[in-house]
Parts: structure tokens; C-alpha cells; sequence
């Protein structure tokens, strides 16, 4: 069975956040951490470490929860799959969502929100968006 890594660690987060739980955990991985940097970076998320040696490192991730109790995390949408990868050229990079949403691009200089790839004029794979 193929998984995909990056969607297992989003609908962890928000079935995490649907049940109300503080706090995380997923399996380690750099791209994670990446990801997991911007997502803090841009009010997404409290915080996350890392905890664990070897094999079995986890990343503790620490949810956002504005005052009316919802969590900062309500959906994702997965754009590039395993099956079917989806790129974008700087040029055709456009405002997401009116600018209330994330979306999170896979560019030659790291995982980077889509106005910051627009700003520098660099294109890549599109991993995901959050509403």
C-alpha cells in the first residue's frame, strides 16, 4: 500500500483539532519539519518538537485554537498527490482564497507559502492549500 506521508500528518491535524486534543504526534521526517516551520511561521500552529531517537523520532505538534474553540486547521485540500503530481510556474501563481488561505509550494530554495514563491519569482510542485 502506497501512503503519503504529508496527507497522513494534515488529517492528523485535523482530526486532532475536530476532537478537540492540545496535541499531536507524527512519524519524523525533514519535509515534515519543513512544512511544519511555515505552518508555525504563519499562525497555523503553536509550536512542534521533535522527541525520540533513531527510528523512532515523532514530531509533538501543538494545535491552535482561536477563543470560540475552533481549531486554526479546519481543512486541507492535497493538490499534488503520489499519483498525480501538480506544478506551477511563478508567473502563474495567483491570490489564494482572497487572501485567507495557505498554500505551501515546493520550490528549488524549500517549502515556501505561495505570495512568499511569487515574490521570488520561483515556481514548483504545489503540495497543498488550507482554508
Amino acid at each position: 500500500m502506497i501512503c503519503d506521508p504529508i496527507a497522513d500528518m494534515m488529517i492528523r491535524i485535523k482530526n486532532a483539532g475536530m476532537v478537540k486534543k492540545t496535541t499531536v504526534s507524527v512519524p519524523f521526517s525533514k519535509i515534515k519539519v519543513d512544512i511544519l516551520s511555515v505552518l508555525k511561521k504563519e499562525g497555523y500552529i503553536e509550536n512542534f518538537v521533535e522527541s525520540g531517537k533513531g527510528v523512532k523520532r515523532v514530531l509533538e505538534i501543538v494545535l491552535k485554537y482561536f477563543s470560540d474553540g475552533s481549531c486554526a486547521i479546519k481543512d486541507f485540500n492535497r493538490i499534488s498527490k503520489l499519483s498525480c503530481r501538480r506544478y506551477i510556474k511563478a508567473k502563474e501563481i495567483y491570490t489564494f482564497n482572497k487572501g485567507y488561505g495557505l498554500r505551501l509550494i515546493s520550490t528549488p530554495k524549500g517549502i515556501m507559502k505561495d505570495s512568499q514563491a511569487k515574490e521570488m519569482s520561483l515556481g514548483g510542485e504545489i503540495l497543498f492549500s488550507i482554508k
